[in-house]
């Protein structure tokens, strides 16, 4: 069950030689049609990487055919030469495929500032070409890992017809996206105007709302590819809820392998003015490194939420919120309520609710603890 479980798409992931450990780091993934829909959200990160540069024109028309991956090296502030690297490696999957490489979009990941050997690249892109299969994309899926310890696949399933989707990340989990690469394969009949809107409906709710330690990515990268192999047109509600049901799952298995962490954290802020601003109070409090180490601590100290929120605009009375650890209601009109002993926090699973008491609105915003890991991780990071 992979990117190539939906009909139209053959895949292959191979080691060309950027990693020296020998690992896989070139994937393919290629739409055969007989439609080329697409679509893409990239990072919001103004400083962007060389692949994001070149896909964000290719994917402008709606049609992508193919997207080329490589781990071992972001190819971010390269310079001319690092950009003309991504043009070649799409030119070179391009003539291999009888394409465009203007329907090539280009992704790479892993230290920011090295260049990447081309010549390697490009023998890689002739090998993974030749290496592509209807079986190919659990091989496609290892081969964009980085620091991941796993890799990251789902496939969705409706009668007739489905979606698939893979991707890395581990660490700098923060919108717009993450530190990720995303490819969703489906064989749905979906024009690309309505794959554009059920992308970004899912994203909004899902990769956007994961924010394990507040870094935003240079290189994110979103793209879904249509088929239409399946000679089926979903209801534009019923495909969104499925790719939802994509990007849920596949943003919740990168929260799972985020670099060192031990606790998995899901911040609900419920009865807010509005949705924007319970989506800001959960992620002010995911983003408090005195929040996510007490949770590393198993300490749960409800006063260091309150003291996130009140960095917010959000409506609110600060002297009347209600926080819960774990469903237990620790703070209660802004003062101590139940007993915080009695919560346990040595589970993996943790969960947050903060009641604003100011409208009808609410929101999740997942995140993870600060460890001992994570530092060390990202001290001597090699990709």
């Amino acid at each position: 069950m992979s990117v190539t479980t939906p009909a139209g798409f053959v895949a292959a992931g191979v080691h060309c030689g950027l990693k020296a450990n020998g690992n896989p780091d070139l994937a393919l993934v290629v739409n055969q049609g007989p439609r080329f829909d697409s679509a893409s959200v990239f990072t919001a990160n103004r400083c962007k990487a060389n692949p994001v540069l070149w896909s964000e024109q290719v994917v402008k028309d709606g049609v992508v055919k193919a997207v080329v991956l490589n781990s071992g090296g972001a190819n971010c502030y390269t310079g001319a030469e690092g950009f003309q690297t991504t043009h070649e490696v799409a030119e070179r999957v391009a003539s291999n495929l009888g394409i465009g490489a203007v329907d090539v979009v280009v992704c790479s990941t892993g230290l920011i500032g090295l260049r990447n050997d081309r010549p390697t690249l490009l023998a890689g892109v002739d090998a993974v070409h030749a290496a592509l299969s209807a079986d190919g994309g659990d091989d496609a899926a290892h081969a964009i890992m980085t620091t991941d310890s796993v890799s990251k696949q789902v496939v969705v399933e409706r009668t007739g017809w489905s979606i698939a989707g893979m991707a890395k990340g581990a660490g700098m989990l923060a919108p717009q996206l993450a530190t990720m690469l995303v490819v969703i394969t489906t064989d749905a009949e979906m024009p690309a105007e309505e794959l554009d809107a059920a992308l970004r409906a899912a994203t909004r709710v899902s990769f956007d709302r994961l924010d394990s330690d507040g870094c935003m990515s240079t290189n994110d990268t979103v793209t879904v590819m249509a088929s239409g192999a399946s000679g089926i047109t979903p209801d534009a509600a019923e495909f969104t809820a499925a790719l939802t049901e994509v990007c849920s799952s596949l943003a919740m298995q990168l929260l799972a392998d985020a670099e060192g962490a031990d606790h998995e954290i899901a911040i609900t802020t419920v009865n807010a003015a509005t949705e924007d601003e319970a989506v800001a109070v959960s992620r002010s409090v995911a983003r408090s490194n005195l929040f996510k180490a007490a949770i590393f601590g198993n300490d749960p100290n409800w006063g260091r939420v309150l003291a996130s929120i009140g960095t917010t605009d959000a409506a609110f009375d600060p002297a009347d919120l209600d926080v819960a650890m774990n469903d237990v209601w620790v703070c209660r009109s802004s003062g101590l309520g139940e007993d915080p002993a009695t919560i346990d926090l040595e589970p993996r699973q943790v969960t947050v609710t903060i009641d604003l008491k100011a409208g009808a609105a609410e929101a999740t915003v997942w995140t993870n603890d600060l460890t001992h890991a994570y530092v060390h991780e990202n001290s001597a990071y090699s990709s």
